[in-house]
């Protein structure tokens, strides 16, 4: 998450204080994502130093208003209409649990599996209800919970192909199965240039 874009979106709407940044960027994402004081100060002085936005006087009491400059705008815009780099998968804690599993002896990867998909078919539950009772009133968090709920939903779906893929392969009688085949090249990566 780019703390500095969406505060910079924020700042677009018109001139805040840090404290009024950092509520309401958590109201805006149903405090589902807390931001700590801190961070938005933090953040606001690289911006400022950078000439992303600019702030009152010192003398202007204890609540500096910040407000973006011209130079702020442009990067909101660059960001907003810049696609994510998603060449790399992330590292996924799940994902490398699972793939730990499968080689450890003694572990029952199945098993392993099923702990974690009806942990997220719980959140997924937790989610849907906020969204019923909350989100109608809410577009940035029925936005939100969506993209939540397609993301958890997509990580169930790769389990349960992940499960079903094990399973054909512990039916298979052939020797060389895919994690006893070499790694491939190092440093290789989906979307590398050759």
């Amino acid at each position: 998450m780019s703390v500095r874009h969406a505060l910079l979106a924020q700042l677009a709407e018109g001139p805040k204080y840090g404290l009024q940044l950092r509520e309401e960027f958590e109201a805006r994402t149903g405090e589902i994502w807390p931001l700590n004081v801190g961070q938005v100060y933090t953040t606001l002085q690289r911006l400022e130093r950078d000439g992303f936005v600019e702030s009152d006087d010192v003398d202007s009491g204890p609540q500096k208003s910040y407000r973006i400059t011209g130079r702020g705008e442009a990067e909101l815009a660059e960001w907003l209409r810049t696609p994510p780099d998603m060449t790399s998968p992330p590292r996924d804690e799940l994902v490398i649990k699972v793939l730990a599993a499968v080689r450890l002896p003694n572990v029952d990867v199945q098993e392993v599996i099923q702990v974690h998909r009806r942990r997220l078919v719980e959140l997924m539950q937790q989610w849907t209800r906020l969204k019923e009772d909350e989100a109608q009133y809410d577009l940035g968090l029925a936005l939100l919970l969506d993209a939540e709920l397609y993301r958890l939903d997509s990580v169930i779906l790769w389990l349960d192909a992940t499960d079903a893929r094990l399973r054909r392969e512990a039916a298979t009688p052939t020797p060389a199965r895919s994690h006893d085949r070499p790694s491939p090249r190092p440093g290789r990566r989906m979307g590398a240039r050759r």
